[in-house]
């Protein structure tokens, strides 16, 4: 038998680390960050223990790029959502949705990749993380942004920050308050995207 090509390896490469990253989100989203380990992980992935190692330094690190992927997957799905746009205006309203929908449907997951983030770990610019980036970058500049990176880092802890407040235990936010102020401020209309209800939310509600 001929050795593999370098294409292939790379290819199966891809797809190890793919299922490794679903199988982290799958797992952390239902048993929490504690109850799983790398073992459980590989044997959701069906793949060796050690591959985990091999990749990824660590749990820490393995769900944070999980979760980078699923933004980036999600944020690309909204992004592409039928009417197909490329009006900035409603770009960014997905994008914004797409976030905030997140922290609405996968509460343990966000919460778990929130609190990563916010400890000695810190942001993680893994490969994932890059693609997400690049997406939202994107968005900025379709947006009309004349500087669309330094735009990119604000939108970013502007949605950061709506995450945690939405996530947080004992005094949440409500999402679609958030999504009133974050629409405020670029000046969206509250119809673009995908909104939670006809009208915004009363001030003060």
């Amino acid at each position: 038998m001929s050795p593999r090509s370098p294409a292939v390896n790379e290819e199966l490469r891809r797809r190890s680390i793919e299922r490794l990253l679903l199988a982290t989100v799958e797992l952390v989203d239902e048993r929490g960050y504690e109850a799983t380990t790398l073992a459980d992980i590989a044997d959701r992935a069906g793949t060796a223990r050690g591959l985990v190692s091999y990749y990824f330094p660590g749990k820490r690190q393995l769900l944070q790029s999980a979760v980078h992927r699923l933004m980036h997957l999600e944020l690309a799905a909204c992004l592409e959502h039928e009417p197909r746009t490329r009006e900035g205006h409603a770009l960014l309203a997905r994008a914004i949705d797409a976030i905030l929908g997140l922290a609405r449907d996968r509460p343990r997951l966000m919460r778990t990749h929130m609190a990563g983030i916010l400890t000695a770990e810190g942001f993680i610019q893994c490969p994932e993380q890059q693609r997400l980036a690049a997406l939202l970058r994107d968005t900025m500049a379709h947006y009309g942004s004349a500087d669309p990176e330094t735009d990119y880092r604000l939108l970013r802890a502007l949605l950061m920050g709506a995450v945690v407040a939405i996530l947080l235990p004992g005094a949440p936010m409500p999402a679609e308050r958030l999504r009133a102020e974050l629409f405020q401020r670029y000046a969206l209309a509250w119809e673009l995207g995908f909104p939670p209800g006809e009208r915004p939310p009363a001030p003060g509600i």
